[in-house]
């Protein structure tokens, strides 16, 4: 017999064969989306021959920022190309890997970075308002640069910008902002580097350089960018893809530029000097968040009650499914409202007595959430109470009971979330036509096809977020998923392995990276 919370958490319910199933569901809507859709599968104008050089890598300092769903960071970043030599990978923790280098040995090195919170005040501000702002802080840093490398007064400083929102891209340097979400109000069609450059130029002084922005990329493909940079590559690992799961959710990959619809093949895309333009693969912004992967999840069953809820009480009820269910911002809110859920109706406590932070939107926190966990009930009822006291005026009293169940609630969610984000990256992969899919036709063994034997290929998804990394056991459990999805496809002599590996900071990195590369010797290739 299932215990009481077990039944109530039945609806998160995610396993092995179900993971499988939805990885391979996932593929074909991610194949029908890069086709169809206009907002999501969105190309950045920068073929795989820059993002993978051959002839070695770039080198110089590059101003660079990092505009994300709750902070700005801007700095610059030097590049040291092959001085240092490029890491390689070794093996982490449960499996994982991770690059094997420290900031000091890292052929990235990051200066005069300074980081700020965006404020709620300026995001619900108007624009103007946002990159004027944003623009103080762009010369704030530029000042201690031109003090701290002695930089020309008169001669324009190329900036890379990373941006954490969907946006529509035709050239590399120029980016239409689509509707932002995260708690920003701005919904117009802005253009990005237009209002930096501007804004920019309300804080500027006569003493600081003009600034022109010569790259712009979305933080997931900023993160591939800068993982690809940061590693060594060989036959048998490939820096395959890269992953955002912090504060919201996302992912992007390089896939070739037939598979897109015929309104995102960009009429100008930057390749290395001789590059052949055939079919190429340009990096995608997938923004998987967004509504597109509704379907797989309902068909599935692992839209819940609470997922609808949380959705429609949200900025935009069914803009960002997925995300509602794998990120930081609304995984501390599912719980609260899986938990009030379960003290009416399970426990018959009434809700006007409970705690009244408890009963606001968003009173618990996602970082709470994350590491509520044992040792012990006890433990966790200390921690309970001090975040959220008992009114004296009241009856209810937290329990070591609720302890319990709230832990379990914070489990089950995060494993869903692994489970689903495990789903997510192998279905992208295969629809990359990295994972190869088993061909009907082919010899079958125990159930399972039998693939020509070679060396095992490593696809290593570069990861950074602070959700994936601590809430609960988010990563661990996410690179289960992902090892029993490959066993489930393929059997124990997989041609390939998904393993996750760090690159943490990939957003600012990543715009440097790209700033550099667009001053590289390139061109723009009509294609």
């Amino acid at each position: 017999m299932k215990s009481d919370i077990d039944h109530f958490l039945t609806p998160l319910s995610i396993d092995e064969e179900k993971a499988h199933a939805l990885a391979h569901e996932l593929c074909r809507s991610f194949h029908h989306l890069s086709a169809d859709s206009l907002n999501q599968f969105l190309p950045t104008p920068i073929s795989e021959s820059i993002l993978r050089p051959t002839a070695g890598r770039e080198k110089g300092r590059y101003l660079a920022i990092d505009i994300g769903g709750t902070n700005l960071r801007v700095g610059f970043i030097e590049l040291l190309g092959n001085e240092i030599g490029v890491n390689g990978f070794c093996n982490g923790v449960n499996g994982s890997l991770k690059n094997s280098h420290s900031e000091s040995s890292s052929n990235i090195r990051r200066l005069l970075e300074k980081s700020w919170p965006i404020l709620d005040v300026l995001k619900n501000e108007n624009a103007d308002s946002l990159f004027k702002w944003i623009g103080s802080c762009i010369a704030e840093v530029v000042r201690e640069g031109c003090e701290e490398f002695n930089l020309p007064r008169d001669i324009e400083l190329p900036m890379g910008v990373t941006f954490s929102f969907p946006m529509v891209q035709d050239t590399l340097s120029d980016a239409t902002l689509m509707a932002m979400g995260k708690g920003f109000t701005i919904t117009s069609r802005l253009h990005l580097g237009t209002h930096l450059i501007n804004g920019y130029e309300k804080s500027k002084t006569p003493d600081l350089p003009p600034i022109k922005v010569a790259a712009i990329l979305n933080d997931a493909v900023a993160t591939l960018v800068s993982f690809i940079y940061q590693s060594k590559e060989d036959s048998t690992h490939k820096a395959a893809m890269g992953l955002i799961c912090g504060t919201g959710s996302n992912a992007t990959i390089p896939l070739k530029r037939s598979t897109l619809h015929k309104d995102k093949q960009l009429g100008k895309v930057k390749v290395l000097n001789g590059d052949s333009t055939d079919d190429m693969k340009i990096a995608v912004n997938t923004e998987w968040s967004i509504n597109g992967t509704a379907p797989p999840l309902r068909k599935f069953g692992l839209v819940s009650q609470w997922d609808t809820r949380l959705d429609s009480e949200g900025e935009a009820p069914g803009f960002q499914p997925l995300e509602y269910m794998t990120s930081g911002r609304y995984l501390g809110e599912l719980g609260r409202l899986m938990l009030l859920d379960y003290l009416e109706h399970h426990m018959n406590i009434p809700i006007h007595t409970l705690p009244p932070r408890l009963l606001t939107r968003f009173g618990l926190t996602t970082t709470f959430l994350s590491h509520f966990r044992p040792p012990n009930a006890v433990a966790l009822l200390e921690k309970l109470e001090a975040e959220f006291p008992s009114s004296t005026t009241d009856p209810f009293q937290w329990t070591e009971e609720i302890a319990l169940v709230l832990y379990n609630i914070s489990k089950a969610i995060e494993v869903r979330a692994a489970g689903i984000v495990a789903a997510a990256v192998i279905g992208l992969l295969m629809c990359a036509g990295d994972i190869p899919l088993r061909e009907s036709s082919q010899d079958t063994t125990n159930g399972h096809t039998k693939l020509e034997q070679r060396s095992k290929l490593n696809l290593i998804v570069g990861y950074t977020g602070g959700c994936i990394v601590h809430f609960q056991d988010y990563l661990a459990d996410c690179q289960k998923f992902l090892d029993a999805i490959i066993k489930a496809e393929f059997g124990e002599d997989a041609p390939v392995r998904v393993v996750l590996s760090p690159c943490h900071d990939g957003g600012i990195t990543g715009a440097g990276v790209l700033c550099g590369a667009s001053q590289a010797k390139s061109k723009d290739a009509s294609v």
